[in-house]
């Protein structure tokens, strides 16, 4: 299935159509080698990038003592991996973790810090040039990325651990196989309490969320399927309840952009609640309920587009006081506010045992909502000829 005559792709509003859409274009493009394909493969992404980490030396990360600060160097999707490490280390870290998304180094960048250089490719200029600045100024450096780049060789001449990550789809689809080895560096630091049963929890629900969210699954027993049918042909407004959580949302809305080409608003609610919840008032929000076109033709009348807002909810681990417990009250209150003005909300709460395996509980099921909100509009999230053709313009190819 295709656009339709004035070139959209055919999403109805009739929620039967749009089921037996999305199962048409699986029919026809889903492949071995495709997005679902590399979303189902995440908890084997972990572990394998846990056994290459766990053989690549980062043991001398602890030999040399805490640092001052540590720099987590990338772009995109390797850029979320120090935000990951950030969040999980929470607010008792002991030392500031900084992600740095430019060429280069903060000038401040010492013989006392450590510099995590992150590409799944193993060629973004920005970890490059991160990772040979680390090098002259004799700060620590761990690299991250594919066997035999250009990142290896920077690091094996700084004589730095590397962590080969074989890339086997893009980089958005490789969030695991590049966050484990950050993780473990930064435990390796003593930033940290990864535990080996955390690694391997988060793994198992990684599994478990493909399996709910396979290909074979009707909408009604598919946890992704029915998101994404949800959010077609609105304007999605992914909020955060918690840190952790708005890592989640901002991460969905990064998928919904980049493989399903929608626009997105997303964040955390401490930083949106006096100004973007405005947005519920909004020509896409309640004025939408009682907007209508007076020159429009009444044969032709569509129904307007709405917002549909998406609250990743974390309430915290009962019992653990190593945290603030999150504020749950804000969260409440949004749920409030979208029904009081007719917007339609879903919530996903985060489960499991610790901050990695809640985070993975928040992140994988709408991963394959973004997948497959893709397909009902017939694009196909393996190839994004903008992203191809603005790396042409900008970067010469590179």
């Amino acid at each position: 299935m295709g656009p339709d005559d004035d070139g959209v792709a055919g999403i109805t509003g009739d929620r039967l159509a749009d089921e037996r859409r999305i199962e048409g274009e699986l029919t026809e493009s889903t492949n071995p080698g495709g997005a679902l394909w590399a979303l189902a493969s995440a908890g084997p992404q972990l572990r394998e990038s846990a056994a290459l980490a766990a053989d690549a030396g980062l043991g001398v990360l602890a030999d040399e003592g805490r640092p001052r600060a540590v720099v987590v160097a990338g772009v995109g999707t390797a850029a979320r991996t120090g935000d990951i490490l950030a969040t999980v280390a929470g607010p008792r870290c002991p030392v500031p973790v900084l992600g740095h998304r430019s060429a280069g180094v903060p000038g401040w960048v010492g013989a006392a810090d450590v510099v995590l250089a992150v590409s799944a490719s193993g060629r973004s200029p920005e970890a490059l040039a991160a990772a040979e600045a680390a090098a002259r100024r004799g700060a620590r450096l761990v690299a991250i990325g594919a066997p035999d780049s250009e990142l290896q060789a920077v690091a094996e001449r700084a004589r730095a651990p590397y962590v080969a990550v074989p890339r086997r789809a893009p980089a958005r689809l490789s969030l695991w196989a590049l966050t484990i080895p950050v993780l473990m560096a930064g435990r390796e630091l003593g930033l940290v309490p990864l535990a080996e049963a955390d690694i391997a929890e988060t793994a198992k629900r990684l599994d478990e969320d493909a399996e709910r969210s396979r290909v074979g699954a009707d909408a009604y027993v598919n946890p992704a399927k029915e998101l994404a049918l949800n959010l077609a042909g609105s304007i999605p407004v992914v909020w955060g309840s918690s840190p952790l959580a708005a890592i989640a949302a901002r991460r969905f809305g990064d998928m919904l952009a980049a493989n399903a080409r929608y626009p997105v608003v997303s964040g955390e609610l401490g930083e949106v609640g006096r100004g973007r919840v405005g947005l519920l008032d909004g020509v896409f929000g309640s004025l939408a309920e009682g907007h209508k076109d007076i020159f429009a033709d009444e044969s032709e009348e569509e129904e307007l587009t709405r917002l549909r807002i998406v609250l990743m909810r974390d309430d915290g681990l009962d019992g653990d006081d190593t945290a603030p417990k999150p504020d749950t009250r804000r969260a409440e209150a949004v749920a409030t506010l979208a029904e009081r003005r007719g917007v339609r909300c879903d919530v996903i709460p985060a489960e499991g045992g610790c901050a990695l395996e809640r985070l993975a509980s928040l992140i994988a099921i709408p991963d394959f909502a973004s997948v497959y909100l893709a397909h009902a509009h017939g694009l196909d999230p393996m190839r994004v000829p903008a992203v191809s053709e603005m790396k042409d313009e900008a970067l010469g190819g590179e």
